[in-house]
């Protein structure tokens, strides 16, 4: 049974910088595509980087430049680096990893910025 379980939310002020992290169990992660999706509240979710088996990697317009996911297959886990945070990066992050089509998810993690 493929398990994600997120860690590394929390609150921070704008401009700053946050790292999530997401271990993944059950499943053989080298040869998966992974990533980060969120949700603000009241809005849909929304992709925000995926890395593929190969580490080819996209990312969504509004965090290119300033987000890195990476993955480390060793510890069958991704990370997501958020740098020069703003407002409208709250939401709750959740990670996904698709096994032959099927997505499966984390429970989520909240990632509130502060003013």
């Amino acid at each position: 049974q493929v398990q994600l379980v997120e860690s590394g939310g929390g609150l921070v002020q704008a401009g700053g910088s946050l790292t999530l992290s997401c271990a993944a169990s059950g499943t053989i992660f080298s040869i998966r595509t992974v990533g980060w999706y969120r949700q603000a509240p009241g809005r849909q979710r929304e992709l925000v980087a995926s890395i593929t088996r190969a580490g080819i990697t996209n990312y969504a317009d509004s965090v290119k430049g300033r987000f890195t996911i990476s993955r480390d297959n060793a510890k069958n886990t991704m990370y997501l680096q958020m740098n020069s945070l703003k407002r409208e990066d709250t939401a709750v992050y959740y990670c996904y990893l698709d096994q032959l089509g099927v997505a499966y998810w984390g429970k989520g993690t909240p990632v509130t910025i502060s003013s």
